[in-house]
């Protein structure tokens, strides 16, 4: 594999274009960039005209992204944790910008990111933990924006401003700021259906079908286009003890699934 100019400007611009705005130069036939947004680093190589690899220091942005590319054969740069084959443009758009918005949403970051936001902030009254609330569903709907790429993780409406950052297991009921920032305490939800969930009028089994509550007669499932079967297709382990919690203590009963 030889990294030419012309291959090095343009996958630069992948980099930069996705995220990755950090350039820390060439490692043999692999570039390294990093982000000022997110604790991840990449390495990008192009062996083909229409072939791209790209290495991953975290491997648990690579367990998230096994269904984009394929898992590479290619011996791993220095302080990777996985390589993925992107083929073709678009795949290598798409691979490199989710790993950029898995890193800012995981495990731990958004965390990170609201200690530091609010290390200074008075929480001596109730206006000022208010206050810092604020500043953790900001962050909180932030980073599901970046998991669930800016749609809704029921219907797929991929209109940020008309979606809702709903908690799974809600603010107020979470133990520590952990739970709170948690991504997978959290589904980005259309505002009908955010509604819905946060009122127990629907919930959602491990493996991803929704639930209607006994509450919602035909018509009202009819008034909220609930009559067709819905999904989450891409639930992931860590979201089941959240979503457990809401079926036991939010869901108002159970029409069909799992209860557990």
């Amino acid at each position: 594999m030889i990294l030419n100019p012309v291959k090095i400007t343009f996958l630069e611009k992948i980099a930069v274009d996705n995220g990755f705005d950090l350039e820390r130069g060439q490692e043999g036939d692999w570039l390294v960039f990093g982000s000022s947004q997110a604790f991840v680093q990449i390495w990008l190589a192009a062996p083909e005209d229409a072939l791209f690899l790209v290495a991953f220091s975290r491997s648990d942005i690579s367990d998230m992204l096994i269904n984009l590319g394929e898992a590479a054969d290619a011996p791993f740069p220095k302080g990777a944790a996985a390589v993925r084959v992107a083929s073709g443009l678009p795949s290598l758009h798409r691979l490199v910008r989710r790993s950029f918005q898995l890193a800012r949403a995981l495990p731990d970051e958004p965390l990170k990111t609201f200690r530091n936001k609010t290390a200074n902030l008075p929480r001596s009254t109730e206006a000022e933990r208010l206050v810092v609330q604020r500043v953790g569903q900001e962050i909180f709907r932030d980073r599901l924006l970046d998991y669930w790429e800016g749609r809704c993780a029921i219907t797929g409406l991929n209109v940020p401003e008309l979606l809702r950052a709903s908690h799974v297991k809600p603010w107020a009921a979470c133990e520590t700021d952990a739970e709170r920032l948690d991504v997978f305490n959290g589904l980005l939800l259309a505002p009908h259906l955010d509604a819905a969930f946060d009122g127990g009028f629907i919930t959602v089994a491990d493996e991803g079908g929704v639930i209607l509550a006994d509450a919602l007669d035909h018509d009202s499932r009819k008034s909220l286009n609930l009559l067709a079967k819905l999904r989450i297709d891409t639930l992931a382990k860590a979201h089941q003890r959240y979503l457990i919690w809401h079926r036991r203590h939010v869901f108002r009963g159970a029409q069909e699934g799992d209860l557990k």
